[in-house]
């Protein structure tokens, strides 16, 4: 039988790390974070990161270990992790996954679609056809160039079709051809999510927000506005933070919206989670290991 590696995603605030840790020691394994924001040292109190505490009653990985300096892609966690599997898999039957950033969930349990670089020359035709004729130009030329993609693309989501065409036309090949090639991964992944009702969960948004404010958020972001232009600092928790500094509207503004980006973020990650029905929905510890008993 494979090595199973849990997944355990869900919305921010929803419990993930604490039935992370359940489930561990449960299974006496260890756990891969996965939460794209988690990964660095000079981020803590905005991301939520596990406490002290947390992090001693089992072994966590890519937790505060690198630097902003040094980002994380999906797909270089991927690999991270792919090798760091491969040891603790000699050890333990069963490996705990966890985080709310699905992309780096899906890169490590799936593997990441793989596309030729974008020419320039790709580039500067698509925005010209975009800028002349619209998104019905895309439209008809993806239709052309790839039949069997335009077939299910979203018409009307214009990014997806520029990206489509700039791969069409950097490769000469179909966007589609390119579409679930990934090598099988030597381990099962057994997905589940957090379960909490919706007025639940934005109450214990709201109350995190009000406990990482305490914890010193805005100094930490202070500290943090010189590498304001990351794509990590972009992020809700810290892009709320630089138009206060620079005095655009008052620090109660700030606050106000952290907790309304919070909730809308959440919403998407539960919207991402339920997408496909492929995590199922647990309360808790005894919820995880009756599914994993079921599934043997």
């Amino acid at each position: 039988m494979k090595p199973r590696l849990i997944v355990i995603g869900g919305p921010t605030a929803s419990g993930k790390t604490s039935l992370a840790i359940e489930v561990a020691k449960h299974y006496r394994t260890e756990i891969i974070s996965a939460d794209s924001r988690q990964f660095y040292t000079e981020m803590k109190i905005g991301n939520a990161r596990p406490t002290e505490e947390e992090l001693a009653q089992v072994p966590h990985h890519f937790v505060a270990d690198r630097s902003l300096m040094d980002p994380l892609t999906a797909g270089r966690l991927a690999e991270a992790a792919l090798d760091l599997l491969t040891e603790l898999f000699q050890r333990h039957q069963v490996v705990v996954l966890t985080g709310g950033s699905g992309l780096y969930l899906r890169a490590l349990c799936e593997g990441l679609d793989e596309f030729p670089e974008v020419t320039g020359e790709a580039q500067t035709q698509v925005q010209g056809l975009l800028e002349e004729q619209g998104i019905t130009g895309l439209q008809a030329l993806l239709q052309e160039l790839d039949p069997a993609y335009f077939a299910v693309v979203d018409h009307q989501n214009a990014r997806r079709l520029e990206r489509a065409l700039k791969v069409c036309l950097s490769s000469g090949k179909p966007y589609s051809s390119f579409l679930g090639n990934r090598p099988e991964r030597p381990f099962d992944c057994r997905y589940f999510t957090t379960n909490l009702p919706r007025p639940l969960l934005y109450d214990r948004i709201n109350r995190r927000v009000d406990l990482m404010l305490e914890a010193g958020l805005e100094a930490e972001a202070r500290s943090l506005s010189s590498f304001r232009h990351l794509p990590v600092l972009q992020t809700v928790g810290y892009q709320e933070w630089w138009p206060y500094f620079e005095e655009e509207y008052s620090r109660d503004r700030a606050i106000e919206l952290i907790k309304q980006n919070s909730r809308r973020y959440a919403k998407r990650q539960v919207t991402w989670f339920k997408k496909g029905g492929l995590y199922q929905p647990v309360n808790d510890l005894a919820d995880i290991v009756e599914k994993m008993t079921d599934a043997n």
